[in-house]
């Protein structure tokens, strides 16, 4: 069972062939729509607040607040090519920042052993949620669940309901805290994450690999391609990086509490489903994920800026994400409507 089916739906050159200027744009607007809306919001935004949305303070503040946003979503992004889901990301993230703070104020480790250590067991989480779902056969919505649910009630044991407060090294604050040309050092993080994603998922056969698993996993083992392995490798990077964005999320807040992560789990998700819905709707990818996060900080800054309600956040994410389901239903409807309509090529007369 495949929580999620991944099937490219960016017009080719041949579909493209032969339309008229107004028919392309109807076409395009699918696929740039969601990077069209961001700069549009950002032009409104910036009109209606200019003292205080188009500054390099609000720059900082967006970066700051969803860089770990962007990393978990590029997290999430990676199980979805390969048409499977992980809701570990958004628990695991509890226990990851809790850990990442208490083996150093509670077991004295240096803060890079304490670091190496939080990621070595992001990857052997996401190398269990690879066991469930391909040889358990586990549906991954279901297994990552049920992972996550774990790992929160681990952090909520390990911390007894309590904060974890010490005094932390100045390596380990600067993490999170360094600025970079004058903005947050996170948001070259996410940069350098997203340029490594888009190579290997673009440009090499194990990119290849993972959207054709996601679009056929029966045809992609017809033709050879290991499926179990490349699922598992999968997870085990989506839990890496899960367990990164832990680290960078202790190194901000400065303590560990298990009430603080959960909160980042929707966020995520819409955020790598929106990018399944631009540059290549219908297929998840590194940058339409990247524009996905963008419009929610943009969207919600700027309604925060202009006295949005507590609720507002929240209320963004859910009407964002059905909105973006709904364009990219629609442009399925329209290239199926497309291939119906093309006429079959002509037989040579003999």
């Amino acid at each position: 069972m495949q929580s999620i089916q991944s099937t490219a739906l960016e017009p080719t050159r041949s579909e493209m062939r032969g339309l008229t200027t107004s028919e392309k744009v109807m076409r395009l607007l699918p696929v740039y729509g969601l990077v069209i809306l961001t700069l549009a919001l950002i032009l409104i935004f910036s009109l209606i607040l200019p003292t205080t949305f188009p500054t390099l303070l609000n720059l900082r503040s967006i970066i700051s607040n969803k860089a770990i946003i962007a990393i978990l979503a590029l997290a999430a992004m990676i199980p979805m090519a390969a048409g499977r889901i992980d809701l570990t990301i958004g628990y695991g993230i509890v226990l990851w920042h809790v850990l990442a703070i208490s083996l150093q104020t509670m077991f004295g480790l240096p803060w890079p052993v304490a670091v190496l250590i939080v990621l070595s067991l992001g990857v052997i989480c996401g190398f269990l949620n690879g066991l469930l779902v391909e040889v358990a056969k586990i549906d991954s919505f279901i297994a990552t669940l049920g992972t996550g649910t774990v790992l929160y009630a681990i952090a909520l044991w390990h911390t007894g309901g309590r904060q974890v407060v010490g005094l932390l090294p100045e390596g380990f604050y600067a993490l999170n805290g360094t600025m970079f040309l004058g903005l947050p050092i996170t948001g070259f993080y996410v940069l350098a994450l997203a340029a490594l994603l888009y190579i290997v998922l673009e440009y090499l056969p194990i990119g290849r690999y993972v959207y054709a698993i996601g679009a056929n996993p029966k045809a992609a083992a017809l033709n050879g391609i290991p499926v179990r392995k490349f699922v598992i490798g999968a997870f085990i990077s989506s839990g890496f990086l899960s367990a990164l964005a832990g680290v960078l999320l202790a190194s901000k807040l400065r303590i560990g509490q298990a009430s603080v992560g959960l909160e980042y789990l929707l966020p995520a998700l819409v955020g790598a489903f929106l990018g399944s819905t631009t540059i290549k709707p219908g297929r998840v990818n590194v940058w339409g994920t990247l524009v996905g996060v963008a419009i929610l900080a943009v969207g919600i800054s700027g309604i925060q800026q202009m006295g949005g309600a507590f609720f507002v956040e929240p209320l963004f994410n859910g009407v964002t994400l059905l909105v973006a389901i709904g364009i990219a239903g629609y442009a399925q409807r329209k290239k199926g409507a497309v291939i119906k309509r093309a006429p079959e090529p002509s037989k040579p007369a003999v």
